[in-house]
């Protein structure tokens, strides 16, 4: 079994700064991929950022220049440090693992960006 844990997020005005972090724990061995997803209301969750077992790291167009992951590979946590914060950035943010194959999902940390 493998257990993703996510914090932080919160309320910030536009054009400041939040941090997510997620840990991910159990049978972990053959874990490959650590990754952040948020989902607007009404639609499906989709990619913010991602990194691999190689360090290839993607993100989605909106956020480049803005966010930034980083993963521990010792701890197994990931991190998205989110600057310069808008406000369509607003939405609810899942921590995605996967591990031989398989996702695991966090339950999800509201993030909203409102003056």
């Amino acid at each position: 079994q493998v257990q993703v844990v996510e914090s932080g997020g919160g309320s910030v005005q536009p054009g400041g700064s939040l941090g997510l972090s997620c840990a991910a724990s159990g049978n972990i061995a053959r874990l490959y991929s650590m990754g952040w997803y948020r989902q607007f209301p009404g639609k499906q969750r989709a990619l913010v950022a991602d990194t691999t077992v190689s360090d290839v790291t993607t993100y989605v167009h909106t956020v480049k220049g803005r966010f930034t992951i980083s993963r521990d590979k010792a701890k197994n946590t990931v991190t998205l440090q989110m600057n310069d914060l808008k406000t369509e950035d607003t939405a609810v943010y899942f921590c995605k693992v996967e591990v031989d194959g398989l996702e695991y999902w966090g339950q999800g940390t509201q993030v909203t960006v409102s003056s």
